[in-house]
């Protein structure tokens, strides 16, 4: 679990008949930052919110991970904003194939302590977050990010 300083995390991202992924959480305890890298696959191209969900539920699908993941219960914004959800990661970018490459780095969404995403879920969205910008009633509840097309729940990765 612990190696260098570093706490890992995975999620297998799955959803309706095509979006498949993984990802990978790298959380150096040193700095704070996690690390979140991967692919996920069979997306419409363009930007997709992006976002841990509170609740490791995919019983009824993505649909029972509950609301962004929001321990400081704060307004959603973007993923450098003050004002922001501790789970408001912002939008992926899937290209013309449908893949996005995932690549960020993050403060607020650490593997250990009392705010820690392990039995969390990530969530990939249908549509743009508009990061609480948008006007919409549900900017700053959601990001108006619209369906939940994938999800998957992160769990600790073994040292194998």
């Amino acid at each position: 679990m612990a190696t260098g300083g570093n706490l890992k995390g995975v999620a297998i991202i799955s959803g309706g008949d095509a979006v498949r992924g993984s990802l990978h959480f790298i959380h150096d305890t040193s700095t704070g930052h996690t690390h979140v890298r991967g692919r996920i696959s069979g997306l419409a191209p363009g930007l997709h919110g992006f976002h841990i969900h509170s609740f490791g539920d995919t019983t009824n699908g993505c649909n029972s991970t509950g609301p962004h993941f929001n321990p400081l219960n704060k307004s959603h914004g973007a993923p450098r904003d003050e004002e922001r959800h501790a789970g408001d990661l912002g939008n992926i970018v899937a290209n013309q194939d449908g893949v996005a490459e995932v690549y960020l780095k993050d403060l607020q969404i650490p593997l250990c302590g009392p705010n820690s995403i392990l039995g969390r879920a990530v969530v990939v969205h249908a549509d743009p977050d508009d990061l609480g910008r948008g006007g919409h009633q549900l900017s700053k509840s959601t990001g108006n990010a619209g369906a939940r097309i994938g999800c998957g729940i992160i769990g600790l990765q073994s040292a194998v």
